[in-house]
């Protein structure tokens, strides 16, 4: 059986990869680093997409839709949208709770949501900054992006101006995440890599 032929395969693949690796290196992960390894495999996918709804899906829809001789963007809102919105949004799940998971296990959950005014280390505001920025996200996600998601797609029932109106409000969510992304990426490497950014 050959990996590269599903995703299953090449994401079970690189794993025990990982595994390897982090044996013949270390000895092994304890749980902060394996929670942190979870957070950033899950930010990537969840951002990863992110990105590629506001830099590539949704300028191509809408040169797809003008193409009054082209294919249309059927075949993207029908077989691509609704597999890329599924990992979307349950990477922005699994990056909140495996980034809640470390900062809990690190003794900085509250601290962190605090922007540090319960400890003294800075770093601590910083990736505070960093998660409530994320937080923001997570919900403009699950209340305002799929909802609508859902309409635009004819996953549930909606009139051609519920459609209409729909298509703006998870537009705008979609960018106010890619611009909130953009700072909150800053917090995270700055937060873990050493501070000034």
């Amino acid at each position: 059986m050959n990996p590269l032929t599903s995703v299953k395969g090449s994401i079970a693949t690189g794993a025990i990869l990982a595994v390897i690796l982090a044996l013949a290196i270390t000895g092994g992960w304890n749980e902060l680093s394996l929670a942190r390894w979870f957070h950033i495999l899950s930010g990537i996918t969840w951002i990863g997409l992110l990105y590629y709804f506001n830099l590539v899906q949704v300028l191509a829809l809408a040169d797809a839709n003008a193409d009054k001789g082209g294919p249309g963007g059927a075949g993207i809102n029908k077989y691509v949208a609704p597999r890329a919105l599924f990992w979307f949004r349950w990477g922005a799940v699994a990056t909140w709770l495996t980034g809640a998971w470390y900062l809990g296990r690190a003794g900085n959950f509250v601290n962190a949501f605090t922007l540090g005014l319960t400890g003294e280390a800075p770093a601590i505001s910083v990736i505070g900054i960093g998660a409530w920025l994320g937080t923001i996200m997570l919900f403009n996600v699950w209340v305002l992006i799929w909802p609508n998601q859902k309409k635009i797609l004819g996953i549930v029932p909606a009139t051609d101006d519920e459609k209409a109106k729909a298509r703006k409000t998870a537009l705008y969510a979609s960018r106010t995440n890619f611009i909130l992304s953009i700072p909150m990426l800053m917090c995270m490497g700055g937060a873990s890599h050493g501070l000034p950014f």
